[in-house]
């Protein structure tokens, strides 16, 4: 073997001079950034960029490595070596993609490299890989995820109370109120409504007993009473058919699909859940027929044969009782009878295993949960926050904090400062009323927040670094009322939130019941109404409050139907609940915070585009055609995975069979090789070598080396096939099931 110092060196002038020429390789063009390895290609050679390996995720801040070859122009046998990288990501999850912001790369090996070749390589690397276009398909980041490692987003001391649940056998709608009918003035319109619904309901100005309910394409119901009996009607007062919203396109074909027959109206004033059927029940064999499954209604309704009890899913959670009449208990996921493990994870009801917990759709949805929608704020980014008269506030139970009763912003008072969560990102004042200016920093005392509180949300909403020109901030699903408990997603804490009435102001909190939440694996949760079809398409948010906050990022200014069509294909179908749900997400204008119009100018940068300013030009790798194989261990030695399922080592330039049959950590020890070094830098320098029984344990495992290759491989073709499955374009819109 050339001795070390005599190699190298011509090895880390070619790998320079490949990096060096990224900008100026005339070749280059823009690729389909999720696929891997990705290659730079020079005049005096080829270097390789294997898919990182993800180690964990620590807010922002991806930990990884990554496999790396160097091929010398002419020359036919690469160079191996691995890189570690510590990045600043960015997520879209609209958009499924994470991009690769600030890198910084600690550490790399490379076989026979000093200590000192290894950091000039470092530096190297340090410079140039920022400059990379590189990113990451989200669902190959969720594969690689560890859920033991991800805990840390899952909730506790939610109210399991079960929300009063009705059926009914024909047509009707839900019409929620939250608590007593509250009358308001319209603005000036000289009409009054009920601003704690929100659907637009108003009191006729000349006949006090008469009350009218917009139900979508100018038709409207009239009752005496806010709570019924409601009977639609064509004689409405022109003051009022002036108070109706202009309405969005919609397809004929689906208007005129499902019945046109006027739906019921049942009003409620306490947390409800109505399941509709189309008669009496019709059931299907599931789980080898262990369960049965109602065919006739959108709702999940199943009955265990065994037992005889019906199960329904309502906002996530399971509950059961003998009968429709209840009384209704709680089943946790993880203590569900063992035949809904069973249902067939590729029929048209294996969505429902999202809901098992332990099931691999119910790790997916806890590992989509895991990772957080970021971006980069500007320092000078501002808000207003506007009081129904003076600030009050109340205390936050169980901490020392306060809470704004009387705004629609979430405002905390912590001693004398004042914190408000708005969009996803923290402000801070001296003051209720502000001035607010981006905080760098929020009380630790936050994340105690329990979930009985109406603020509990803010909580997901974190601050991981600063610089004098922007704040790198991010929240998790459980901002807006998502959250991952007892293993599966759920909406909502379950906890009744007592809105804020005022002189001229409702403020509504988080609702976890009443409005039909359905979660969908790729568009996350979609909200709607017992019933919408033909033309009786009810929209939620023109309530008298006028796009009322129904929750962060649900129902503000969500002004949509029923996402038709999710459950089954029952009414209206999946192709039309699809349909629905892609041109939701269109005009709802992105479900990701950071991305609405809103926000576009505070926003430095985001993962659904290039910065700004503040980084260099990108640069974008080409996608190679070669197998996509090759690992690296946590010590740095390298791998790749044969087509029959074997594995090599890369050992003194050539690839060598490695037994890799018990890579859990209980497999007999590989042969060390050569290329197997210590990775104390002082033992390097001074010549130490390893024991034999160092070296076996690393090969091994034992110190972290290739014990969880076959778990990176294994996440690696999970990954390309939750990415190749995704939907793109649509959003989390709602509508629509997983195919």
């Amino acid at each position: 073997m050339r001795p070390r110092s005599s190699r190298y060196p011509t090895f880390l002038s070619l790998v320079a001079l490949g990096l060096l020429a990224l900008g100026g390789v005339s070749a280059m063009q823009a690729v389909e950034s999720e696929e891997w390895p990705r290659e730079i290609e020079t005049d005096k050679g080829l270097v390789v960029m294997y898919q990182p390996q993800v180690d964990r995720l620590e807010g922002n801040i991806l930990h990884g490595r990554a496999a790396v070859s160097v091929t010398a122009k002419g020359g036919s046998e690469p160079v191996f070596g691995a890189v570690w990288m510590e990045i600043r990501i960015e997520t879209d999850i609209d958009a499924r993609m994470v991009d690769f912001g600030e890198i910084r790369v600690p550490k790399v090996r490379f076989p026979d490299a000093t200590p000192e070749q290894e950091q000039g390589l470092i530096d190297l690397l340090t410079r140039e890989m920022p400059t990379w276009n590189i990113e990451l398909s989200l669902d190959r980041l969720i594969a690689a995820l560890d859920l033991a490692e991800r805990q840390s987003v899952t909730a506790e001391g939610f109210d399991d109370t079960p929300p009063r649940i009705l059926f009914r056998q024909e047509p009707t709608v839900l019409v929620t109120i939250d608590g007593e009918p509250q009358l308001r003035d319209l603005g000036d319109t000289g009409v009054q409504g009920v601003i704690n619904s929100p659907f637009l309901m108003v009191q006729d100005p000349k006949d006090k007993a008469s009350y009218y309910l917009y139900a979508g394409a100018e038709t409207w119901y009239r009752a005496p009473d806010p709570e019924g009996p409601w009977q639609v009607t064509q004689k409405v007062p022109k003051q009022i058919r002036e108070l109706e919203p202009e309405e969005e396109e919609v397809d004929a074909e689906e208007t005129a699909e499902g019945p046109s027959t006027p739906p019921a109206i049942l009003v409620t004033t306490e947390p409800t859940e109505l399941i509709v059927t189309d008669g009496p029940m019709q059931f299907s064999p599931l789980a080898d027929g262990e369960l049965l499954i109602v065919t006739n209604s959108e709702s999940d309704l199943l009955r265990e044969v065994a037992s005889q009890e019906i199960y329904v899913l309502l906002s996530g959670r399971w509950y059961s009782a003998r009968g429709e009449q209840g009384p209704w208990e709680f089943r946790r996921p993880d203590e569900l009878p063992e035949s809904f493990a069973r249902i067939d994870p590729d029929s048209d009801y294996g969505y429902l295993l999202v809901w098992v917990a332990g099931t691999e759709m119910a790790k997916d949805a806890a590992l989509d949960a895991a990772v957080p929608q970021t971006a980069a704020i500007k320092r000078d980014a501002t808000i207003q926050v506007d009081y129904d008269g003076e600030p009050q506030f109340e205390p936050v139970e169980e901490t020392t904090l306060h809470y704004a009763v009387n705004t629609e912003s979430q405002v905390l008072q912590s001693g004398s400062q004042y914190y408000c969560v708005e969009e996803g990102v923290w402000y801070v004042a001296s003051s209720a009323k502000g001035p607010w200016v981006v905080a760098t920093e929020v009380p630790e005392e936050i994340r105690s927040i329990p979930p009985s509180s109406p603020v509990y949300n803010t909580k997901y909403v974190y601050i991981y670094d600063s610089t004098p020109e922007v704040v790198y901030v991010g929240y998790y699903p459980g901002y807006t009322s998502s959250y991952i408990y007892h293993g599966v997603p759920v909406y909502g804490t379950g906890w009744y939130y007592r809105p804020w009435w005022g002189r001229y102001h409702y403020y509504p909190r988080y609702p976890t019941w009443g409005f039909s939440v359905r979660y969908n694996p790729w568009y996350g949760w979609s909200f709607g109404l017992s019933y919408s079809t033909g033309r009786f398409t009810f929209s939620i948010g023109y309530g008298g409050y006028r796009g009322g906050w129904w929750g962060a990022g649900g129902y503000r200014g969500y002004r949509h139907g029923y996402h038709r069509g999710w459950h089954h294909g029952y009414r209206a179908g999946t192709r039309a609940g699809y349909r629905a749900g892609y041109r939701t997400a269109q005009r709802d204008a992105a479900r990701n915070m950071y991305q609405r119009p809103g926000n576009v100018d505070r926003v430095a940068h985001t993962a659904g585009g290039r910065p700004s300013a503040g980084r260099a030009q990108a640069k974008s790798p080409n996608v190679s055609n070669r197998a996509n194989n090759v690992y690296t261990d946590k010590n740095g030695n390298v791998y790749r995975k044969q087509q029959d399922g074997s594995w090599q080592q890369r050992d003194g330039g050539s690839w060598k069979g490695t037994d890799m049959s018990g890579a859990s950590g209980s497999r007999e020890a590989t042969k060390p090789t050569a290329s197997t070094r210590p990775t104390d830098r002082s033992a390097a320098s001074t010549g130490t070598a390893r024991t034999q029984q160092q070296r076996t344990k690393s090969s091994t495992g034992q110190y972290g080396g290739s014990s969880n290759l076959n778990r990176d491989y294994n996440a690696r073709q999970k990954g390309n096939q939750r990415a190749r499955s995704a939907p793109r374009g649509g959003g989390r819109g709602g509508g629509g099931r997983r195919r």
